[in-house]
Parts: C-alpha cells; sequence; structure tokens
C-alpha cells in the first residue's frame, strides 16, 4: 500500500507543535478550558524554542467593496510564520472549524494550519493545507471580530 502522507518544509515545526500539545493533554487531560490549554501551549512552544504570536489580529478586508476593513481573525497561535495554530476544548471537530483556519490562511498566506482539540479523552488534530482557490475563503463572518467601533461603518 502507498504512503499517503504529504511533506511538507513545515514538517519540523508541526511536529514540534504536535509534540507540545500531546504532552499538554497528558498532563492537563480534558475537560478543561480553552484558554487553560492555549497558555500551557504557548509556555511549552517556547520551552521547544518555537517563536509564536498569540491571538494576533488580523485584518479582514473585503476587496470588492474597495478595501473595506470587515473586521479582524484572531487565531491563537501563529508559529515560526509558517503554521497557523487554532486549538479546541470541544468533544469534536466540524468543518466549520477547518473553514475557521482557511479563512486564516488565506489573510496570511501561511502554507499549513494545525487545528488541535484537547476536549476529548485523546489528543485530536488535522494538518490543513490552503485550498487551491483560497482567496475564495477570505471572508467568513462566523470568525470574524467585529469590534463596537467598527460595527457602524461596515
Amino acid at each position: 500500500m502507498a504512503d499517503k502522507s504529504i511533506v511538507t518544509p513545515q514538517d519540523p515545526v508541526t511536529f514540534k507543535i504536535i509534540g507540545c500539545a500531546m504532552a499538554a493533554h497528558r498532563q492537563l487531560g480534558p475537560g478543561l478550558r480553552e484558554d487553560t490549554y492555549q497558555r500551557d501551549l504557548e509556555a511549552r512552544l517556547g520551552e521547544v524554542g518555537l517563536a509564536c504570536e498569540a491571538q494576533k489580529l488580523l485584518e479582514v478586508y473585503d476587496e470588492s467593496a474597495g478595501h473595506v476593513l470587515l473586521g479582524y481573525y484572531i487565531p491563537d497561535f501563529m508559529v515560526a510564520e509558517q503554521v497557523i495554530v487554532e486549538i479546541k476544548a470541544l468533544s469534536g471537530l466540524d468543518n466549520s472549524h477547518m473553514a475557521q483556519i482557511i479563512g486564516y490562511m488565506a489573510v496570511t498566506g501561511y502554507p499549513v494550519g494545525l487545528l488541535i482539540n484537547f476536549g476529548a479523552r485523546s489528543l485530536q488534530w488535522r494538518r490543513i493545507f490552503p485550498p487551491k482557490k483560497i482567496t475564495e475563503h477570505k471572508v467568513n463572518r462566523q470568525w470574524l471580530f467585529v469590534p463596537d467601533w467598527l460595527k457602524g461603518s461596515t
């Protein structure tokens, strides 16, 4: 049987991130709030030497309306300027969570995303690659944060 795994230049980074998430899940277990896992994972990423930005505001524009600011995406982590990481603490993952990461990748241009779920008995993770027509996924209003000062202008 042929090996169907995809090899990317980001593999060393994604493997370290997944390893840190596994260690966090092993220590903390399921059933905690997402922010607890986020703080723990951020510390572990630093310990293994991965530079990350936590909850950075990413501006999202409507290009069809003349480059109008719609709001912001807020990914949990942007790691090593190449991997978007979104964590969850849910009983399971669905396609809307994958769409969330694809939107983040459309705005950043990052080549890979990781969706990590700490809420299940065993750690769940998915490596996500951008679709061919990624620009079509730039605006996903479900995951868009619109601050009060912007709500009146959109």
